[in-house]
């Protein structure tokens, strides 16, 4: 697991407890690479989360 940081809440996703968020790494080799994410649960800007994945599938 990685730490992040939310920069941006963007909105619901269609569920009410779903959050889509944009992040910012801030360890390990993507350090700095900003990801979107979906969250469930209450969430704010300058919150710290844990991200399981940061790699994207190609």
């Amino acid at each position: 697991m990685v730490l992040a940081k939310v920069v941006e809440v963007i909105g619901d996703q269609g569920h009410r407890t779903v959050r889509k968020i944009r992040c910012r790494i801030l360890e390990g080799d993507e350090e700095g690479k900003i990801l979107v994410r979906n969250t469930r649960g209450p969430i704010r800007e300058d919150d710290v989360v844990h991200i399981k994945e940061t790699q994207m599938e190609g």
